[in-house]
């Protein structure tokens, strides 16, 4: 009976999100706001993760610190840049291909700097 009225809510929701006049720039508005709460959500998980690691950060050697934070600067042009570089063949390509290898490049650096 729970199930069944779950369902319902919903498809009144979004009965009301198709046929309402504005019911479009509802779901839109709805979209955005749960986008954001998402990046929030991200953005706290990595302060969280970069205050746990400091200790290993902090005797990484200076090229292991360069190869991570470099990685993660590859990471972030790869997701800043994804509309221009996906709308081609050879843009998915590269792009997929910089983000294995930064995501490669930064867990092969941490297995070393924990191994010493």
């Amino acid at each position: 009976m729970r199930t069944l009225r779950n369902v319902l809510i919903i498809v009144l929701l979004a009965l009301a999100l198709t046929v309402l006049p504005a019911g479009g720039n509802v779901a839109e508005g709805i979209l955005v706001a749960l986008s954001l709460l998402f990046a929030v959500a991200i953005g706290g998980m990595l302060v969280r993760f970069w205050k746990d690691t400091s200790l290993q950060r902090d005797t990484m050697t200076e090229r292991q610190r360069w190869l991570v934070y470099g990685s993660v600067g590859a990471i972030a042009l790869m997701i800043a840049g994804a509309d221009e570089m996906l709308s081609t063949g050879v843009g998915t390509i590269a792009w997929v291909a910089i983000l294995v290898a930064a995501g490669w490049l930064i867990l092969n650096t941490w297995r070393e700097a924990q191994s010493v």
